[in-house]
């Protein structure tokens, strides 16, 4: 009798993709919300002011990508001894990533603090837009320790695939910035009036306040014997050695991904103040609307690290699938409801007519790039979850190398509306899925 051959069953069900992917997508919500709650607040004061806030809030996110890529580096880590039932090494694990960042933190907030006058009047044509970006920074900058420590924790919560405190830190940063936001930007409740440097000040307490809950859930909920965490033994220079070798890439990857986008913002700057207050809009309508896909593509990352760590590389392709479906079937009502009021959503962050309706066309270009870039990164957060973080380093750098190509010809030579310059984002996204999803089927990442 002939024996019959089928396929190992999928461990990895949609009720689990959707149980990590949920929390984070609360966790990305956070800094989308203070960037929604900032665009909006401040664009009522004025439209120079909501185009510094966009430019400040970018150049500080160039800042925190190194933190960003440590801590992805960190997760993988974490993901994959949690796959192979290694449990007491991922406190070990954390506490080397605990004392990189907040050693990176400092030298950041260094950095900012002595020469970001210096950097953004480098960059920045327009007085007004620069002195009212400098204002947002002074205050900003003091938040950076503290939300590269706040990376390390989620880094920790996400590779154990266990992430309601995301959720949890999310609803507290974005109570405290809405209430802060009201109450120092235009001086209500007895609070001093701020304007745009109310909007800085808001942000880094509401980053304290998540931090303070990660710590105290840390200290209530994690078995520590179980994980080793807080031992604190001696330190490992081998352990700190191989995080950053896994984690140097995605550190590059980060820096090089924010560092052109401040570019991309920057070139438009240089069109004029309404391309750029258009931008600020645009830019946290885009935050919101891939919140999902961000969320998913971290899932991809974190189930693909797990599942090289149990031996079931088999299994990877098919999960990607059903995590991409996923993130298509949330992002696509959303996508629906903002192509059907683009303009009543433009008239939420604006009192100007003639700003809410230049940034129509430009909303319908984000929205055609999110649903590009949903699959993208699924697949492209995949090839970091296998370890193989130069290889996603390396991709990425050839995209963005035809990413600001098109963005410097399209501004600065061809003199196009705002909307075409951002179809750079349609562009990137499908360059990252076609080389993503190549590198899946043809690359000996099974290895």
């Amino acid at each position: 009798m002939n024996a019959i051959t089928t396929k190992p069953a999928l461990s990895v069900t949609n009720k689990e993709i959707w149980q990590i992917s949920y929390p984070i997508i609360f966790g990305n919500l956070a800094q989308t919300i203070m960037v929604f709650v900032n665009t909006v607040f401040i664009g009522h004061v004025g439209n120079v002011e909501l185009g510094a806030v966009m430019l400040g809030g970018i150049y500080y996110l160039v800042f925190t990508a190194l933190a960003m890529g440590f801590a992805i580096g960190v997760q993988i880590i974490i993901a994959r001894r949690l796959g192979e039932q290694n449990y007491r090494r991922i406190g070990v694990v954390f506490e080397h990533g605990l004392l990189f960042t907040t050693i990176l933190g400092i030298m950041l907030w260094l950095t900012m603090h002595f020469l970001s006058d210096i950097l953004l009047n480098l960059i920045i044509d327009s007085p007004n837009v620069y002195e009212a970006a400098t204002q947002f920074i002074n205050y900003r900058h003091y938040g950076i320790v503290i939300v590269c420590i706040n990376y390390l924790f989620r880094s920790l919560y996400i590779g154990l695939s266990n992430t309601k405190i995301i959720t949890y830190t999310t609803i507290l940063m974005a109570a405290v910035n809405i209430f802060l936001d009201y109450a120092l930007i235009f001086g209500n409740l007895g609070f001093p009036e701020m304007g745009i440097r109310g909007a800085g000040l808001s942000s880094v307490c509401a980053e304290l306040s998540a931090l303070l809950l990660f710590v105290f859930y840390t200290l209530k909920m994690i078995p520590f014997r179980k994980y080793a965490l807080f031992e604190f033994g001696k330190i490992e220079p081998q352990l700190l050695k191989s995080v950053l070798k896994l984690a140097f890439p995605t550190m590059l990857q980060r820096l090089m991904s924010f560092g052109l986008w401040f570019v991309f913002f920057a070139m438009i700057e240089h069109t004029g103040e309404m391309p750029i207050a258009v931008s600020g809009i645009v830019r946290s309508v885009y935050m919101l609307v891939t919140i999902p896909v961000f969320a998913f593509s971290a899932t991809s990352n974190t189930l693909t690290s797990r599942l090289i760590g149990a031996d079931k590389q088999e299994e990877i392709p098919r999960t990607l699938v059903k995590i991409a479906k996923m993130s298509l079937a949330t992002i696509i009502p959303l996508v629906i409801i903002c192509a059907c009021i683009p303009q009543y959503i433009a008239r939420i962050y604006t009192d100007d007519i003639v700003l809410a309706q230049n940034s129509v066309n430009t909303i319908y270009v984000v929205l055609v790039a999110t649903l590009v870039l949903a699959p993208a990164m699924i697949y492209f957060e995949f090839i970091s979850g296998t370890g193989n973080t130069l290889s996603a380093l390396m991709l990425e750098a050839g995209v963005l190398v035809i990413y600001v190509i098109y963005v410097y010809l399209s501004a600065n030579v061809w003199n196009l509306d705002v909307e075409w310059i951002w179809c750079t984002e349609v562009i990137y996204g499908f360059l990252m899925l076609t080389h993503s999803y190549s590198y899946m089927k043809l690359a000996k990442w099974r290895k």
